[in-house]
């Protein structure tokens, strides 16, 4: 335990328990179905605990033996592993196993999304109802903030593939090319599986919405 959570840490006398509130509560008070509720959520949220810091500690080992390998064959080889921005793909001996490391840009928006969005609605309006439908389902998906309140990036970006002849429209798609500011980089290590025999790689899902 760190010094700041050892400070912010508060004694609880014995026979009592602290609620969401900061609030001592008296044991015998508590139901027992809220204390099979803390139990499951506990005991969850302490296994999840320790299955993210085992992901942190693969991707940190993973990420340092990838780079020793790289190091070795430029060293030894004169080869240098790795595409653009350092992507690189190594595979077992038997083809068996692929891991990836990729890198790839973090991407947010400035407040030219706005006027872009603005731009991209007037367009909506001003022509034929009826034959904008399936566009208008587009937008409204494209402008959709997710549960943080953030737009989906590769569902903005997909406005710049439709290509429409009109000014306006042209206009609030270089106001959405200038909204676009690249922030940071993102590594990711992703390892897949040759399935049976074929030349098909199966991901290894590694987040728990894909198992």
């Amino acid at each position: 335990m760190t010094d700041t959570q050892q400070s912010l840490s508060v004694e609880i006398p014995a026979g009592f328990v602290m609620n969401a509130a900061g609030h001592l509560v008296p044991e015998h008070q508590v139901r027992e179905h809220d204390k099979l509720r803390d139990g499951v959520a506990r005991d969850l949220g302490n296994a999840a605990e320790r299955i993210s810091a085992s992901l942190a500690e693969f991707k940190k080992q993973a990420l340092a033996d990838i780079a020793d390998l790289i190091a070795v064959s430029s060293d030894r080889y004169g080869v240098k592993l790795g595409g653009q921005k350092g992507n690189v793909s190594i595979t077992t001996y038997d083809g068996e196993y692929k891991i990836e490391r990729a890198y790839a840009d973090r991407i947010v928006f400035t407040e030219e999304i706005l006027a872009a969005r603005e731009l991209i609605n007037n367009c909506i309006s001003t022509w034929s109802e009826g034959a904008n439908n399936h566009l208008r389902v587009l937008v409204d998906r494209a402008f959709r903030a997710n549960k943080q309140g953030q737009l989906m990036v590769k569902d903005v970006l997909s406005l710049l593939r439709v290509d429409i002849d009109d000014p306006v429209w042209r206009t609030a798609m270089q106001a959405l090319k200038d909204s676009i500011q690249v922030n940071g980089t993102a590594v990711y290590i992703r390892v897949y599986k040759r399935h049976d025999n074929t030349d098909q790689y199966v991901p290894i899902n590694l987040t728990l919405a894909g198992v």
